[in-house]
């Protein structure tokens, strides 16, 4: 397809653009030549190499007619800061805003003035002497010309005032010396803030009174060139604008000036000019930036006003496709923007998703393919940013491992308890990050998981059966069923857990991690009471001294192992009475070191169940036909291995994380499968992905960019992916058990805080919350969303309370002996949201969901459809529908 673009004439886009994977379109906003290949930061949106960073610099020539000088007024990388003249100082970034006559004004002159491209300048000399080779100047007024355009600007950087880089008599006497950057440039912080690769342009604009006509030059340099002292900062130049005339546009040539910059600041404009090849290419491109602006009433605003750069940017690959859209029509929009949700394109899905019609074909294809990249998720470990992640997650995994630990010593009557846990989550840990397609998941127990060996523990207790080895029989034929499951390729059933059912499982798991965080500091008020001075139990009062000077005591406190402070501080927190008091007084006696609980880590390495071994014997107590029998309670144990390590699965890998290497579903669960078997022969728990621990570790491994745009966020380049820091997390839990003299210092309230936390921000991240939030907000206090623009908000209503309903539902089954058929509800979970398809219609389901694999050909009603992007970090995109979108936001939707 062949269709005019600003800045060329024509722009070749493939018919088969629906085929093109990401990263391979070879030119758009963004692209450019790199002869070395582009690394991740020199990569646009769609991953194809993107143009330098252009810093542009506003020199405003001031003091006509008397005492000529140029300043600096204003610089612009993305958004624009103005020099606040009387502070001293520059203004914080916000958002340009342009009178629309001071466009049109520029687009006159440009039309009439000097248009050179690719000009052959070395120098600001040579610059200069192209610049003024104009007939209508007379050689005396050229030579005034270049000798005030030679002089040095002010800077605000430069302290000192101005002085010509060369004499006014002599201009092209230009040293070599006087070419080069000064001390004050090179010291300029602002460098350090700048991406390397990054160029200039500079715009010169002001009244000078000798012109008779206004002179414009617009100017871009065939090689980028250090001109002097002429930016603030030394970097190579590209464009060069000249805007100069008569004083009858009073503060005319200052707008336009600004007008120049603000074009030159915007990507779109910045592509197009830097490919164009003539004038019309030029004034195109002015016409093109013409059309998308948005213009603000006089009398509806203040102009003084500065507006604050957004949190997040639209793509500026959405305005490439707006054209697109604009020659095949909605069809095209739906067809070329719509990936399948791993990060590619249309109907060309993920190759870990795509059946081979081979018995483990998809596993072998995980193999090969994780295979190439397995010394470098070593070598990609080696940054400092990989040590604090460890710090981290250890902390999350051993609070998790104590705390599943104690539930399931207490679930299963001591035959497993936190030497179990802490053993088994290093050994199974370790061996999935050595082993795993996606080595960042973090294998633990799960909520769901105790849930079915709490059942498992009490049907054996009931029936009077050896527990431990009727457990080993179940865990044999989960392994069995997941390897099944492995052979039939069944991951790909994957592209049907939408968002709905995402949400209502990581809601789930993030409610339990909090139920259990807030159950276990609640459960401190027992053991450490929060009292009254004076009272008996607790026996702390205070005496104040008296004014007669008879003997007094500040603090007496029983029992003696209480000292002053701690007194002191219980005194305070005594006169609340709630949850708050009892979480401060706990974390102020951790900070002084007083008398809290602390990690309980065992120091013996022998099982928690006197008289067993570390190996389970295969029948014990049981009749044979009971390892023939466990297989009904094997199977739904399946669903739910499979359910939770899948759904976590689709979770981590979704496009929004930018990752590189691939996911590897077939092989996730085949080694899960495996340590089912390794852990229910030694009695240690089951494990699967943890989510809210993985989402954690995946937060905590996040690369972004050191060098943005001024008043820009720093952008998401991707995750770290490597295996060395889930290893070395798993290596150091296994050796927690002989670090019991150091651990035993670590306050349990920290822990349980750790705990708390990871479940309050997964919850909080999803949309499902956020759409809660709705139901408890009246309309006239509700955000703008996207989502509210285009789905009614009574239906919005109806799809939130369905979720709320299933996870009620899902709550109430797990707290209930009716636990047993917990599994198949969350299985039941995409039964629902198909059922859905016949309560919400597609246009709706867009927004509030994702639609089925069988439904992503259909094309919405015109004006229904999503408003489709290649970036959606920002808090309206978390709430509305991004097919296959990379998002900047980490978040579990």
């Amino acid at each position: 397809l062949k269709m005019n673009l600003p800045g060329q004439e024509e722009f070749e886009v493939s018919s088969a653009c629906e085929n093109v994977p990401t990263g391979e379109l070879d030119s758009g906003p963004g692209s450019g030549p790199n002869p070395d290949g582009p690394s991740d930061t020199d990569r646009g949106e769609l991953g194809v190499p993107k143009d330098p960073l252009l810093f542009i610099q506003l020199n405003e020539l001031l003091g006509w007619p008397h005492a000529l000088e140029w300043r600096e007024t204003g610089r612009w990388v993305l958004f624009e800061e103005k020099l606040e003249v009387g502070a001293g100082r520059w203004s914080v970034p916000h958002v340009p805003t342009l009178a629309l006559s001071s466009l049109q004004k520029l687009r006159s002159l440009l039309a009439e003035g000097l248009v050179l491209l690719d000009c052959p300048a070395q120098s600001f000399l040579e610059l200069v002497e192209q610049v003024t080779r104009v007939e209508s100047l007379s050689p005396e007024l050229r030579g005034q010309l270049q000798a005030l355009l030679l002089q040095r600007p002010q800077h605000l950087i430069q302290p000192t005032g101005t002085r010509p880089c060369q004499g006014s008599a002599h201009p092209r006497e230009a040293s070599h010396n006087e070419e080069a950057p000064l001390k004050e440039q090179r010291q300029n912080p602002l460098r350090r803030k700048l991406p390397p690769g990054a160029e200039a342009g500079a715009v010169l604009a002001g009244e000078l009174g000798f012109l008779v006509q206004p002179l414009g030059a617009f100017v871009r340099l065939r090689d980028p060139v250090v001109l002097g002292p002429l930016t603030e900062v030394p970097l190579p130049s590209r464009f060069f604008c000249l805007l100069l005339g008569p004083s009858t546009l009073g503060k005319g040539y200052h707008e336009m000036g600004r007008a120049m910059a603000v074009l030159l600041s915007d990507p779109q404009f910045q592509w197009s000019v830097r490919r164009a090849s003539n004038l019309h290419d030029l004034l195109a491109a002015l016409d093109a930036f013409l059309e998308e602006v948005t213009v603000l009433p006089p009398g509806r605003w203040d102009p003084t006003a500065r507006i604050a750069p957004p949190k997040c940017l639209p793509s500026q690959h959405k305005r490439l496709f707006s054209q697109l859209r604009e020659v095949k029509g909605p069809s095209a929009r739906h067809g070329a923007l719509t990936g399948d949700r791993y990060g590619h394109w249309p109907h060309a899905p993920s190759p870990e998703l795509q059946r081979t019609g081979r018995l483990f074909g998809g596993l072998v294809q995980d193999v090969r393919r994780k295979a190439s990249w397995y010394l470098s998720d070593f070598l990609d470990a080696l940054h400092p940013q990989c040590f604090s992640a460890v710090l981290y997650i250890y902390l999350a995994t051993v609070t998790n491992a104590i705390t599943f630990g104690g539930l399931l010593g207490e679930a299963t009557n001591g035959a497993q308890g936190v030497l179990e846990s802490f053993l088994g989550t290093a050994v199974a840990g370790a061996a999935f990050c050595l082993m795993a397609g996606q080595p960042l998941t973090i294998l633990s127990s799960t909520g769901p998981v105790l849930v079915f060996e709490r059942l498992l523990f009490s049907f054996s207790r009931d029936y009077s059966l050896d527990y431990l080895p009727f457990r080993l029989w179940v865990g044999v034929w989960v392994a069995t069923f997941c390897l099944a499951l492995v052979a039939t390729e069944a991951s790909v059933l994957v592209r049907y857990f939408t968002r709905f059912t995402e949400e209502g499982f990581c809601a789930l798991i993030s409610l339990i991690f909090i139920y259990d965080a807030v159950g276990k500091m609640l459960s401190l008020t027992s053991a450490y009471p929060i009292q009254s001075p004076g009272y008996p139990a607790y026996g702390c009062f205070c005496q104040y001294p008296d004014l007669g000077g008879n003997e007094s005591q500040w603090m007496r406190t029983e029992p003696k192992d209480r000292d002053d402070i701690s007194s002191m501080v219980r005194k305070v927190l005594g006169d609340f009475s709630s949850v708050l008091a009892m979480l401060l007084g706990c974390g102020l006696d951790s900070f002084l070191g007083l008398a809290t609980p602390k990690l309980t880590v065992p120091s013996e390495f022998k099982p928690t169940l006197p008289g067993r071994g570390w190996l389970v014997s295969p029948f014990g107590a049981n009749p044979w036909w009971l390892s023939v029998a466990a297989a009904l309670p094997a199977l739904l144990l399946s669903i739910l291995i499979f359910m939770d390590q899948q759904i976590t699965a689709v979770i981590l890998n979704r496009a929004e994380y930018k990752l590189r290497k691939g996911a590897g579903f077939h092989l996730d669960l085949f080694c899960v499968a495996l340590l089912m078997l390794l852990t229910s022969a030694l009695g240690l728990p089951w494990y699967v992905s943890a989510t809210v621990i993985s989402l954690a570790h995946m937060d905590s491994l996040r690369r972004e960019s050191r060098a943005c745009a001024l008043g820009e966020p720093r952008s998401f380049l991707g995750i770290r992916e490597q295996r060395l820091t889930g290893l070395v997390v798993f290596i150091l839990t296994g050796t927690s058990i002989f670090l019991a003299p150091v651990l035993k210092f670590i306050p349990m309230p920290v822990l349980y805080g750790i705990f708390l936390y990871m479940g309050v921000a997964a919850i909080s991240s999803i949309q499902f919350t956020k759409r809660v939030q709705l139901l408890l907000m009246p309309a006239k206090h509700q955000p703008d969303l996207l989502l509210l623009r285009h789905v009614p908000l009574s239906r919005v209503h109806l799809f939130t309370a369905i979720q709320l309903a299933c996870l009620g539902l899902l709550w109430i089954i797990k707290s209930t002996p009716a636990a047993i058929i917990f599994p198949l509800m969350l299985l039941g979970l995409v039964g629902v949201r198909k059922a859905l398809e016949r309560v919400f219609s597609p246009q709706e389901l867009l927004w509030l969901d994702e639609l089925m694999p069988e439904k992503e050909r259909s094309i919405p009603e015109k004006g229904l459809e999503p408003e489709y992007s290649l970036s959606g970090d920002s808090e309206d995109s978390e709430l509305m529908y991004q097919p296959r979108a990379p998002e900047i936001n980490i978040s579990v939707n």
